[in-house]
Order: C-alpha cells, then sequence, then structure tokens
C-alpha cells in the first residue's frame, strides 16, 4: 500500500493515468490511518471491494486478506477492464496470492500485467529451520505458495522488486522471464509524511519513557533478526556490567515486530534480551501501530535502531522515514544486504554488519554511551541521496519500466 500511495502524486507527471483497487478497510484487521488520505491526490479514482468475513473463514483456514477478497476483486476488475480501455495492470501488495488474477485477466482482457516483489513469495528460507521457528502454517502456506507463484509469475510481463536478489531468484527459477522488462527500485522517501506527523503528534500516545534515554526501532521482527540484535544487547550488557548507573539509564522498544491481530502476537526480541540479563531494559511491543504513529514514535525518540535479517537477500525496504526523522541511526545488517550501500551512500555513520565488521562491538558501545550522554552527532544526510530516492524518483522508475513493458507487448 505504502509504494503506490507514495506514487499517486507523481503517476502523472510521468505519463501514467492511475486508477486504484483495494479492499474496503472494514474488512482489514490491520491498524487504521486516516491521515494516510491525506497525501492522495482529490482526483484519484479509487474501488474499493468487500471481502469474506475473516471471523467465518478463520473456522476453514483462510483468514488472510487475498483469499477472502479474491473473488470480490475479480469481479470489480472485470467491470472496470470491460467498460473501458487500460494499459496496465500493477499488482503492488504483499498478499501475494491476488496476483493470479494477473493471468486470468491477461488471457481474458489481453492486458499486460506487472508484479511487485515487496518481500519473497514462495521461498525455502525456513525450510531447515525448527519448526518453532517456522511462521504459523507453515506445511500448508508453503506447499500452497509454490502452485501459486508459477501461475502468477510465468506469465507476469515485468518484475518490479526491493531487492535485485528477488529478481535475480525468480528469472532464475522461471526461465520463461528471463527477458521481461525488470527493476529493482527500493521504497521512496515521502518528505510530506514528515510534515503531517509533526502537525498531529498531539494525537497518538507517547510510548516511551520521558526519564530514560530510548532507541527506538519500530517493525517486524523474527528470530532471523536475532544475529543482527545480538552484538547490541552483548556491548549493552558489557557497559551495564562496567558502569550499571550510566547504561541503566538506557531503555531499547521494539514495537510492531509482529503481524498477528491486536493482543496476539508473539514475543521474539524480549526472550533475546532475556538471554543477556537486560529484560529491565528491553520493551517488546508485538502490536502494529499506524504509519503516523510510527513516524511520531521516531520522532520522540533519542536515537534509532534498524536491524537485518540473517537472510542476505532482506533489505529494510522502509529505512527513508528513519532517514528524515534526523535522528541518530544504528543499522546492523548482513553484510551482503542490499541495504547497507544505501545506508553508506546516504552517509548513515553508524551502519555495520554483524558478519564482517572488526570490533562491532566497540562501536555499538560508543553510540550507546554517546546516545545516553547526548553528545551523538545530529545526522546530517546527503540532500542528493534523499533525492535520489524519493518517492517522486522512485515513481519515475516505474513508470519507465510501464513503458517498457508496453513497447514489448
Amino acid at each position: 500500500m505504502q509504494r503506490i500511495r507514495m506514487s499517486l502524486p507523481y503517476f502523472n507527471q510521468f505519463g501514467w493515468e492511475a486508477e486504484v483497487v483495494t479492499v474496503d478497510q472494514f474488512y482489514s484487521d490491520l491498524q487504521k490511518d486516516h491521515l494516510l488520505l491525506q497525501t492522495i491526490p482529490a482526483d484519484i479514482k479509487i474501488y474499493t471491494v468487500s471481502a469474506l468475513n475473516k471471523k467465518w473463514t478463520s473456522k476453514l483456514g483462510f483468514g488472510n486478506l487475498a483469499f477472502r477478497s479474491y473473488w470480490f476483486y475479480r469481479k470489480k476488475v472485470n467491470e472496470l477492464l470491460k467498460d473501458k480501455k487500460f494499459d496496465l495492470i500493477y499488482f503492488s501488495t504483499t498478499q501475494f496470492p491476488l496476483c493470479v488474477l494477473g493471468a486470468y485477466w491477461k488471457k481474458r482482457f489481453k492486458i499486460p500485467y506487472v508484479i511487485d516483489m515487496q518481500d519473497p513469495w514462495h521461498t525455502d528460507y525456513y525450510l531447515d529451520k525448527p519448526k518453532h521457528q517456522q511462521p504459523s502454517k507453515y506445511w500448508f502456506s508453503y506447499r500452497l505458495n509454490k502452485f501459486l507463484e508459477p501461475i502468477a509469475i510465468k506469465n507476469t510481463d515485468g518484475l518490479i522488486s526491493v531487492s535485485e536478489n528477488y529478481i535475480i531468484d525468480l528469472k532464475n527459477r522461471y526461465p520463461e522471464i528471463k527477458n521481461i522488462p525488470s527493476a529493482t527500485i527500493t521504497f521512496g522517501s515521502f518528505e510530506p509524511d514528515i510534515e503531517i506527523a509533526e502537525k498531529n503528534k498531539s494525537s497518538f500516545s507517547n510510548l516511551l519513557e520521558p526519564d530514560f534515554k530510548n532507541i527506538v526501532y519500530i517493525g517486524r521482527g523474527g528470530l532471523d533478526m536475532h544475529s543482527a540484535i545480538t552484538p547490541v544487547f552483548k556491548a549493552f550488557k558489557q557497559g551495564l556490567n562496567k558502569q550499571p548507573e550510566l547504561y541503566g539509564r538506557l531503555k531499547f522498544y521494539f514495537i510492531g515486530t509482529s503481524y498477528a491481530p491486536q493482543g496476539m502476537g508473539e514475543l521474539t526480541i524480549l526472550p533475546l534480551a532475556k538471554q543477556f540479563g537486560i529484560e529491565n531494559n528491553v520493551i517488546e511491543m508485538p502490536g502494529r501501530i499506524s504509519y503516523f504513529h510510527t513516524l511520531v514514535t521516531l520522532q520522540q525518540a533519542d536515537a534509532l535502531f534498524i536491524p537485518g535479517s540473517d537472510d542476505p537477500t532482506y533489505t529494510a525496504s522502509k529505512i527513508y522515514p528513519y532517514v528524515l526523522v534526523k535522528k541518530p541511526l544504528l543499522a546492523i545488517f548482513n553484510s551482503k544486504s542490499p541495504a547497507l550501500p544505501v545506508l553508506y551512500e546516504c552517509g548513515v555513520r553508524n551502519a555495520y554488519s554483524y558478519d564482517a565488521t572488526p570490533g562491532i562491538d566497540t562501536y555499538i558501545l560508543s553510540f550507546l554511551k554517546e546516545t545516553i550522554n547526548g553528545t551523538v552527532n545530529t545526522p546530517d544526510y546527503k540532500k542528493e541521496c534523499i533525492e535520489k530516492y524519493s518517492a517522486q524518483n522512485m515513481t519515475k522508475k516505474q513508470c519507465g519500466l510501464f513503458n517498457l513493458v508496453l513497447d514489448k507487448t
């Protein structure tokens, strides 16, 4: 949703008229944030579709919004395609099962489609992991994704992804698409969001304790992030043992770490903190918070932390809000993650790899101490980098790929 929202103000500028089909918010159990509507141009046509009630479908094992809304999407878009000439269908969602409709509409209406791979769809990453580390219903979802992905991917006319590795994997898996247009396009930075958050900060509760220095991460958790978080907890424990009065003033926040509905999220970071005996200084809130509540909380923090996955293909595609709020930032990723070069390019000083940075404990400890003492410098990120990865430029790249698709079809 965020990719499209940030692109809507610019599609027309690059020669494309966009119309959006989305699920009515009533059928989604995700956090609602009506401030997001302020950034959508008034002239954009938006069609909403229904979905089956999750209360009933969950009893059959299908709570996923993609399955609940599938037939409603099919019906509505069929109506639109019969009524008006469209040049392209663009899937930009992590509700990947909906993408199989692209193959159906292409066959019926002779219309090309592009898929935006914001995350991997079918992946072997969890195959060799213990059962307790695998996502819920993994046995079933793995087999279903293995069946559905080729239907959508083999017939697609273009691929966009936040990570080049995702595109490489798909083209290796499906030789049929090796020559289709593709582009690696990260999520863009969208400065109007920062202004909206600042104007509305009084509307959101403060989740942080004002008597402490607070380092904040907001985003998904998971055991695959332990490799990046462990050096931080290890360094903090060293500092706490040597100077308990100083380091005891620091708290880490991990917010929105689970995709589960409110009150049902599993803790994945706090158990690691307990292993180091620092659970009194680590707060995990698995429940998701709204987008603008996220921005306000980042603005309230003393410093920010972005951990990466131990999957080398992983990129934190939504790193730009962390950069735009201009708070001291600590980032730790796998050395092969495509996120690190972007962070370096923007001038993030404290970006490290947990598997290839010698003396990482020393760097982390220094960052923590400067945060506590208030001596860490306010970052001055490179303006040209922010502009390069702006939502406007990212939209230009998307439209460039759309044009290539039309040229080939």
